[in-house]
């Protein structure tokens, strides 16, 4: 007997699972018929792949090895499957797309909003997750694109440029900075009490880096996981935030004010699978977002 598409789905599903009763309900089958096929699949290979000995159940060595393959495979044919699906005349297919958080602030709306509009025929789903995870689901073909920031990225991972972002420090209108267009010195931070996102964020670890490189500890008043909430809060009493330069112009009532040194710009970067297949859809959106990005985020080019 030959193994089957099946045959690897129902041996990665227990292998996820740890346990045959939940795979076999996820996988919507009898847990008797599930054990039979995962032995059938052992007997067509001549070994074990599952210790079933213990209180889980998990991968033996050779299942260890078996699974990395049959996951691979599965990937390869969903992308197969996708790329006979896709339309290069852009009058149909899907784009899974992900984005940073910061980004849902002023670029994924707008963004999105103009790529349907151009090619209505296909379907975007979108998801905002920590660039950590993009890059995972990016390489377990869970994504097609992913916006974030330039860096370090995991294997595997091919990032390409879009534009640079600045940020700045942003007031509200009853802040006694509001209107003051001579930098201030990095120093004074400390004798202003600050709203920032939260360390789950990228901007947030930017700016703890410029604050550490420059030996300032700002006073931290609200730390918040939402820019919304954070941009609310800056306008409505006299703390500080630092933002992107493209958020706070979309924002009445919050004022940008220099800093000196300026915090370092840096680069948005698109990323995808280096090995994976390009959908037409995928090509068009990354095409729109480094227009776009340049012409109207106020980003200047990276290359």
């Amino acid at each position: 007997m030959q193994p089957e598409l099946r045959h690897l789905r129902y041996l990665l599903a227990v292998a996820e699972h740890a346990n045959f009763t939940r795979a076999a309900e996820e996988l919507r089958i009898a847990q008797p018929t599930l054990s039979q096929q995962i032995r059938q699949l052992e007997k067509a290979l001549g070994t074990r792949l599952l210790d079933r000995g213990g209180r889980a159940v998990r991968l033996t060595d050779a299942g260890e090895a078996y699974a990395r393959y049959a996951r691979r495979a599965l990937r390869e044919l969903a992308a197969g499957e996708r790329a006979v699906l896709d339309v290069h005349d852009l009058s149909r297919g899907h784009l899974r797309l992900a984005v940073t958080p910061t980004f849902t602030a002023y670029l994924t709306g707008p963004l999105v909003a103009g790529f349907h509009i151009r090619h209505p025929g296909i379907g975007v789903e979108v998801r905002e997750l920590p660039q950590d995870r993009i890059e995972a689901e990016l390489l377990a073909d869970r994504l097609d694109l992913g916006v974030a920031f330039q860096g370090a990225h995991l294997p595997g991972v091919e990032a390409t440029g879009l534009f640079t972002e600045t940020l700045g420090l942003v007031v509200g209108p009853g802040h006694p900075l509001a209107g003051r267009t001579d930098p201030v010195p990095v120093a004074e931070l400390t004798e202003h009490h600050l709203a920032l996102l939260s360390r789950d964020f990228a901007t947030r670890l930017h700016i703890d880096a410029y604050v550490f490189e420059h030996r300032v500890r700002p006073r931290i008043a609200v730390e918040t996981d939402s820019v919304s909430a954070l941009t609310e809060v800056v306008r409505r009493t006299a703390l500080a935030t630092v933002l992107p330069d493209a958020v706070t112009r979309d924002q009445p009532g919050l004022s940008p004010v220099p800093l000196s040194p300026a915090l370092p710009a840096r680069g948005v970067v698109l990323l995808r699978r280096a090995a994976g297949y390009r959908s037409a859809a995928a090509g068009a959106f990354a095409e729109l977002a480094a227009r776009w990005g340049v012409e109207e985020a106020g980003g200047q080019p990276i290359g």
